[in-house]
């Protein structure tokens, strides 16, 4: 993994001291075209996304266990509550990877029209709680992928469709025949990203900006991505398990077979899919329903 130095972005945007499933995809180096790690624009107001996005599935539940989706959904036009993490913790870093060409498909995938993080109200304010726990340990939080809509997965499944596009197996897959992505799960038909409160991250050093030794990196298609992988190097194996530990403690259940990827287990949305895109000005119409809901 490339150690890379971001220390000019924690002088810039400090932290805040308070602010009130899966489709198998989500790394440490940058590159082609990588947006790299960002500070967040610190918007204050909340966002909810247009009620014109496309929704797969039932209406939100309130609450309740975390749980994989049930049957196929059927098509319903519903509008998520999602909010951009920078309004809610500015200091957590962003390098959204699939909003740059720096990702396995290898261009910007379908409906990531700006580099935002954007998630459900209740999974931004965990992680800001998560956050604030690994300040005292020198570390924060980089996130790479947060909510992700329905076309970007179906942007995923053409690419993994297409056996003569090759260009990022020895980056993203290179142990891992293209053609046996499907059937050993690293590409879906649906993602817990899409119901959004599923992120992707990584920890990085508070007094650097480096991200620390994880051992593979992100989105690398590979069972050392596991994240008890028993090859795991110590100190790699240390820095996922604290990773993992500072997110349960905040309700965060972590994907065994991806060390980066933690859904809230109390989502707002368990059985929804949506397709808004991602972009800052998404909801604007709507702007201030987060604060109304608190």
């Amino acid at each position: 993994m490339d150690r890379l130095d971001f220390s000019w972005m924690w002088t810039a945007m400090p932290l805040r001291a308070r602010v009130p499933g899966s489709g198998r995809v989500s790394g440490g180096r940058r590159g082609r075209g990588g947006t790299g790690w960002r500070a967040g624009t610190g918007w204050r107001a909340g966002v909810a996304v247009a009620a014109a996005g496309l929704v797969l599935g039932a209406a939100p539940a309130p609450g309740g266990p975390w749980r994989a989706p049930g049957p196929e959904p059927a098509t319903a036009t519903l509008a998520p509550v999602l909010v951009p993490l920078a309004a809610v913790d500015p200091g957590i870093a962003q390098d959204i990877r699939y909003a740059s060409a720096h990702n396995f498909v290898g261009v910007p995938v379908d409906g990531y029209r700006e580099p935002v993080c954007l998630l459900t109200p209740a999974a931004a304010r965990a992680l800001h709680r998560v956050q604030l726990s690994l300040a005292v340990r020198g570390l924060r939080l980089g996130v790479y992928d947060c909510y992700r809509p329905q076309r970007a997965v179906d942007h995923f499944v053409r690419w993994a469709q297409d056996l003569g596009d090759q260009r990022t197996k020895a980056e993203f897959y290179p142990r891992v025949d293209k053609s046996r992505l499907f059937a050993e799960g690293y590409i879906a038909a649906r993602s817990g990203h899409s119901r959004g409160s599923t992120v992707d991250l990584t920890l990085l050093e508070l007094s650097t900006g480096r991200p620390v030794e994880t051992g593979t990196p992100f989105d690398l298609f590979d069972p050392r991505s596991h994240t008890d992988d028993p090859g795991t190097a110590p100190v790699a194996r240390a820095n996922r398990r604290l990773l993992r530990s500072a997110m349960a403690a905040q309700g965060f259940v972590n994907l065994p077979e991806e060390w980066w990827h933690f859904t809230l287990r109390a989502e707002p949305y368990p059985a929804s899919y949506f397709d808004v895109p991602v972009t800052r000005t998404a909801g604007r119409s709507t702007v201030g329903a987060w604060q109304q809901s608190e």
